[in-house]
């Protein structure tokens, strides 16, 4: 059967668990600043300083409201088959596609910054051209359900 030794560094026996003590208190005792005698305190970490997240604008309810309704009549009508919608730093964007995989065909942007110049809403092409922009979101999306109006045969 075999049986272990106990050596000085097993942390079994009392001797060596006092002085392994006395040498830290030593050491630590030693950590005096020159010229006072008073041991050396030990702080936690100061954290990183932490900075608020930026605000993100969002799509209110009642600014999706009526975007839904004509994002939904264009869909019955077979024009447009998805959507997405982006929260940003500055921006917010509800994309309009034609095709899931395609780059979007129009973009309802609200940029909050603009509000007080030409308006926070506007709806902007796919060639990125701006097609019409204001203080009203539901002035600005009747450009849109002019596409939706079609002469009846």
């Amino acid at each position: 059967m075999y049986r272990r030794q106990s050596g000085p560094y097993d942390g079994g026996s009392k001797e060596f668990r006092r002085s392994f003590h006395d040498e830290i208190t030593a050491a630590l005792d030693s950590l005096t600043i020159p010229g006072k005698h008073q041991a050396m305190t030990i702080h936690a970490p100061t954290p990183f300083p932490h900075k608020p997240p930026p605000d993100i604008v969002h799509f209110h309810r009642l600014e999706l409201m009526p975007i839904m309704s004509l994002y939904g009549r264009m869909v019955a009508a077979g024009e447009w088959r998805d959507y997405g919608i982006s929260g940003l730093r500055d921006v917010a964007i509800f994309s309009i596609f034609r095709r899931t995989a395609e780059h979007p065909i129009y973009r309802i942007e609200k940029r909050p910054k603009l509000a007080n110049r030409q308006g926070q809403y506007s709806v902007i092409g796919m060639d990125g051209q701006i097609l019409k922009r204001g203080s009203d979101l539901k002035t600005v999306l009747r450009v849109l359900e002019r596409k939706l109006i079609r002469v009846v045969d």
